[in-house]
């Protein structure tokens, strides 16, 4: 086996790898985690080391200005629970993201997407929305079928029922213009409607949320989490409770009754992982094709300062299945 040194990033090198141009590469387990929803051909042969902490370096010399202010800099994020939040949007639910799944979505991005991204591009500049977002909630409702209907008698790509339709303007909703103009708008319009006091992106995911099992179950969930000692305006804490109006013992009190919360965790969540994939593939300013310059630092020039451990996962080696697909432009 023969090694080499590159200068690309992970995300480029696992997308290689994917694309049969390189045998195998080493990665981290968070950069693994993240670049399996876009490279779901990609296999972990071995583990070739034990987990270890992540840890900032330094060089060591007089100034330790900058190691203090990292120090600083660390400590807020974690008692403003701003660390908490990062974790959560980009490792939560990506064990339950299924191979098949992921499968299925690349495969419509170019059979499905591309009749209706014109729409999505229009509709979320309309209602200031990232487009991306706005056609993964298209995804999650219907798979991007116009001709999609459900058991609840709510039809489109955007899944909407005959009355928000007719209130956001639109009678025709199997028309995919009128349904996608109209899950946008009926979307923005729920945003709004979410607390002043929940801020983005929280004000997002709380918004997707209500989009799916209604404002009013949304706000019995913020209410729950607001009894039980979380906050009722942090997602990471809200999707906690979400699950609880299924149970007879939390919804008997609350103003609008039983509902599916753990369906919408879940449509939250595969929806984030959706709008991902599709920033990782549709954009070319998204962070995971940043070209960041690599620093060489020997191990007498830096102090570890010590961070908690957000991934219990072991580091890992790649290799390819046999038959890669080409990577989705």
């Amino acid at each position: 086996m023969v090694w080499d040194e590159s200068k690309r990033t992970p995300f480029e090198l696992l997308e290689r790898v994917w694309l049969g141009q390189l045998d195998y590469t080493i990665a981290n387990d968070n950069d693994i985690e993240v670049g399996l929803k876009v490279f779901p051909e990609l296999r972990v042969a071995e583990t070739l080391s034990e987990p270890v902490p992540l840890a900032w370096a330094f060089k060591q010399n007089e100034d330790a200005s900058l190691l203090r202010e990292a120090v600083k800099f660390t400590e807020y994020l974690k008692e403003t629970r701003q660390l908490d939040q990062i974790v959560d949007r980009y490792y939560a639910g990506h064990h339950e993201f299924d191979y098949v799944g992921t499968k299925r979505f690349l495969r419509h991005t170019r059979s499905r997407l591309p009749k209706y991204e014109k729409i999505f591009i229009e509709a979320a500049t309309q209602y200031q929305l990232p487009w991306q977002l706005l056609a993964a909630m298209g995804y999650q409702e219907s798979h991007w079928n116009p001709k999609a209907v459900s058991p609840t008698g709510v039809r489109g790509i955007m899944m909407l029922t005959r009355k928000t339709a007719f209130d956001m303007g639109f009678e025709n909703r199997i028309k995919p213009e009128n349904s996608i103009f109209g899950g946008a708008k009926y979307f923005k319009r729920i945003k709004r409607q979410i607390s002043d006091q929940v801020l983005e992106p929280d004000r997002t995911w709380l918004a997707l949320a209500a989009y799916n099992v209604g404002i009013g179950h949304v706000e019995d969930a913020q209410d729950l989490t607001a009894t039980l000692g979380g906050d009722p305006n942090k997602w990471i804490d809200v999707r906690k409770h979400l699950p609880l109006l299924k149970q007879e013992k939390w919804y008997t009190d609350t103003k609008y009754g039983k509902a599916r919360g753990d369906e919408a965790v879940l449509y939250v969540e595969n929806i984030r992982t959706y709008h991902d994939i599709l920033l990782a593939t549709t954009n070319t300013d998204s962070k995971w094709r940043d070209n960041t310059k690599e620093i060489t630092i020997t191990p007498n020039d830096i102090v570890p300062v010590s961070m908690q451990k957000i991934s219990g996962l072991d580091k890992r080696f790649l290799d390819i299945k046999e038959s890669p697909i080409t990577y989705i432009q």
